[in-house]
Order: C-alpha cells, then sequence, then structure tokens
C-alpha cells in the first residue's frame, strides 16, 4: 500500500475514534444552547411573539437528514460545494430572505452614519415593521438593523429610495447584482419580499449568502441579537431590537442570517455555522412552521459537522498518477490545491477521472497542460484540477509501410488507479459535535 495512503488511513481511525467520543459527549448532555431567546414583539405595536426554545434535531448518520422543508440545500461556505439538497434548485418565493441582497447592496453604496429621511410610502409599509414615522431621520446603520434584526419591511424601502432614488429603482439595481453574481434562478420584486411575486432557489440564496458576508459590515450585523436603535420622534425611548434568528441562541457557532414567511413563501430560513474552522450554510424553504425551520436548518447543520471530513483530493506539485495517451504512460502532477468535504463513510471511494484537453496529443513537453482530474464519490462531483506532464514524452514510433492507428482514448493508467492513491484523503480533519 502506498505509504501516504496508509498513513492517512491510520489518521482516520484515530479521528472516528475521536470523534465518536465527542458524539456521545454531546449526546449526554443538555447544554448546547447558549440561552434562550426571549419572547420578541412582533412589529411595533405588536404582542410578544414566544420563539422555540428547544430544536428537535436527529442523532446524525452517514445518510442524508429527513427535513420538513420543501426545498433545501446544504453547503460549504468557502467553496460552494453542495453537502445536501432537496430539490435545490427548484424556483420558490423567499420572503425575507430578500432583505440579505437588499443588505448587501445598501452595505456597499452607504456609510453607517448617513442620515435617511423616511418618505409617506415607507412609512406606511405594513408589518413587519420598526414604526418608522414619515418625515422621521435615522441613519443608514439603525435602519440596518432593523431591516435584519426585526425585519422590518419599512426600513428595506427606507434604505432602498434612499439609495436608489424609488423602491423600483432599487429592484432594478438587486435583479443586475444577481445577474452578476451568476444567480440565474432568481428575480426580485421588491426590497422585503412581501410581494411573493419574487424566486430564487436554495442553491442561489446559498451562494447569494457567502457574497454578502464579504460585504464589509455584514458578517457583524447577521450576529447580533439586539439593538437599541433611535426611537419615533414622539417618544424619548429607543427603540428596542431583537433578532429573529434564534439560532443565534439555541445553536452553537451560529453566525446568522435571515429567517422569512409569507403565506406564499412558508417558513424560510438562511442559516450559517462555524466549528473548528469549517463554514457552512444551510437553506430551508417552504416549512411548515416557524419551529420546523429551526430545527430542519439545525439538522442540516449537525449533519455537515459530524458526518464530513475535510480531504485534501489534490496538492500543487504533487504526482497524482499515470494516464495513458496514445497508448503511452505520461506522469502527471495537479497544479491546483483540491480541498473538499467528503463523507466518512465514502472516504475510501473517492475516484479520479482524467479528461484529456481538447486536441492534446503526443508529443507533450514537461509542464504541459494535459488536461484535468475529475474527482467524485458514488455520483457526486467534489471538483477538478488541471493535471500537466512531469516529463516530456515523445509520440510513438511508427514502422515503415504501416498505417498509422487512430489514437485510442486517454485515460488512467491501470496502475494508478486513483481508488488506491486517494485513501490518504483523510488529513486535516475538522469534526464537529452536535448541538
Amino acid at each position: 500500500m502506498h505509504r501516504r495512503a496508509r498513513a492517512g488511513l491510520l489518521k482516520t481511525a484515530a479521528r472516528c475514534a475521536t470523534a465518536a467520543v465527542l458524539v456521545a459527549a454531546a449526546l449526554a448532555t443538555s447544554a448546547a444552547a447558549t440561552s434562550t431567546p426571549p419572547p420578541t414583539p412582533v412589529g411595533v405595536e405588536g404582542s410578544p411573539s414566544p420563539f422555540p426554545t428547544v430544536l428537535q434535531t436527529p442523532r446524525p448518520a452517514p445518510h442524508p437528514p429527513a427535513i420538513r422543508a420543501r426545498l433545501a440545500v446544504l453547503e460549504d461556505m468557502s467553496t460552494g460545494q453542495v453537502l445536501d439538497g432537496k430539490r435545490a434548485a427548484d424556483r420558490r418565493p423567499i420572503a425575507s430572505l430578500t432583505k440579505i441582497m437588499t443588505a448587501m447592496i445598501v452595505l456597499g453604496r452607504t456609510h453607517s452614519g448617513d442620515l435617511v429621511t423616511v418618505s409617506r410610502r415607507a412609512a406606511l409599509t405594513p408589518p413587519s415593521d420598526i414604526g418608522l414615522k414619515e418625515g422621521e431621520q435615522l441613519t443608514v446603520h439603525d435602519l440596518l438593523e432593523g431591516l435584519m434584526l426585526s425585519s422590518a419591511n419599512d426600513a428595506a424601502v427606507a434604505l432602498a429610495e434612499h439609495v436608489a432614488g424609488s423602491a423600483q429603482a432599487f429592484v432594478a439595481m438587486m435583479n443586475r447584482r444577481a445577474a452578476a453574481l451568476g444567480l440565474r434562478r432568481t428575480h426580485f420584486a421588491s426590497p422585503n419580499g412581501l410581494d411573493d411575486r419574487g424566486y430564487s432557489t436554495a442553491r442561489d440564496l446559498a451562494a447569494l449568502t457567502a457574497a454578502a458576508f464579504r460585504a464589509p459590515g455584514f458578517r457583524h450585523l447577521v450576529a447580533t441579537k439586539f439593538a437599541d436603535v433611535q426611537g419615533p420622534p414622539e417618544k424619548k425611548e429607543a427603540r428596542h431590537l431583537q433578532n429573529r434568528n434564534v439560532l443565534l441562541w439555541l445553536y452553537r457557532g451560529a453566525t446568522g442570517v435571515k429567517t422569512g414567511f409569507t403565506v406564499g413563501a412558508g417558513w424560510c430560513l438562511v442559516a450559517t455555522a462555524v466549528r473548528h474552522g469549517r463554514r457552512l450554510v444551510a437553506v430551508v424553504l417552504g416549512d411548515p412552521s416557524q419551529s420546523a425551520s429551526f430545527s430542519d436548518a439545525a439538522t442540516l447543520l449537525n449533519y455537515g459537522f459530524a458526518e464530513f471530513q475535510e480531504s485534501e483530493l489534490a496538492l500543487p506539485g504533487e504526482t497524482e498518477g499515470a494516464i495513458l495517451l496514445q497508448g503511452e504512460p505520461v506522469i502527471v502532477a495537479a497544479t491546483e490545491e483540491l480541498v473538499r468535504l467528503v463523507r466518512v463513510d465514502r472516504l475510501d471511494d473517492v475516484r479520479s477521472t482524467f479528461v484529456a484537453a481538447q486536441g492534446v496529443t503526443l508529443p507533450v513537453e514537461r509542464g504541459e497542460r494535459i488536461g484535468e482530474l475529475l474527482f467524485r464519490t458514488g455520483g457526486l462531483r467534489l471538483g477538478a484540477v488541471p493535471v500537466v506532464a512531469t516529463e516530456p514524452v515523445a509520440a510513438p514510433p511508427s514502422g515503415p509501410g504501416t498505417l498509422p492507428e487512430a489514437p485510442p482514448p486517454a485515460g488512467l493508467a491501470p496502475a494508478f488507479d486513483s481508488a488506491l492513491r486517494l485513501l490518504h484523503a483523510a488529513s486535516r480533519a475538522a469534526w464537529g459535535s452536535l448541538l
């Protein structure tokens, strides 16, 4: 057995034992939640709405968990790698998840201290709201906290008008940004999502969230639990805001992002969390209840943290084996790093397939790009890396009087079957524990 493969298997066994201890410990304790979220008013005049105080999550297992959401996806935020999905490319109304795009655009086009004058249209926007009054002036910072903590629809309209002059112009800006991000199955019709005419997909929302996290200030905004912002002119007390995302209280490592509900969209949630340096995002759309949306997202996050292991599939300059090109073996090396999350029970089932570059033929020079290696586990595509020849290889000789034969297709040489080589992929594991 390859030395690195043998070492990788030993590391895997040790880490699996460690993970089993972590799982057992997590199941034996109920101290997962950092605290319990207090009831919070819905709308400025609304009565307190009790939030869920317990998450209903099954024990993680190697197979994808059952959830109640109609659409869902679980992704690695760093790479966009899909770990699990349920109709993840289907379009659906997304309610207040729309405000992720609204916040990202506002953060990129304003300063936090800019003053916004509330228009009549913004003030009359129906709940949820923070009770904005026509002519009132608040800072962008205060309105953003109203937008993302209290899901204030009036704040969304006020910010949109401040940035673009009108809500309609801002919506056009949102759709241009969506197109620039490659969100081809997303369309916005308002800055707040009340309309139910806008739509997106679980996959597009995960990509949007990853982009929003790169906007200065977004990460801190969506992780804020409470905020006090300027009160209405006729009152001296501040508006007290509470984040509606209860995972910030109930799920260890939660970092955001946004809740949503309309009759057409059902209960929706984009949830992010970080454990041991691993950043995951779960999107659930069309859940039957608020509690179900939080529990479904936590269930997906648990699955990602507990059942996947970070694995180095390729390293720059590392020999990947030999491929057959026109019947001649060519030793190849990767030119890029490829690190992906692999489900623990599939670590020994990672395969690589050589895909030749268009028109590549012998002879080849040292360092010449000749194709790429595509890595898969089961039917799931993990990624691909370009490969180059490590040494020059001459064209095969042709004898006098012989007719040239059609070159055989390029492929991996049997002696370098990737199943053996990839057993070392268990390095750099980062296990998470349960709730």
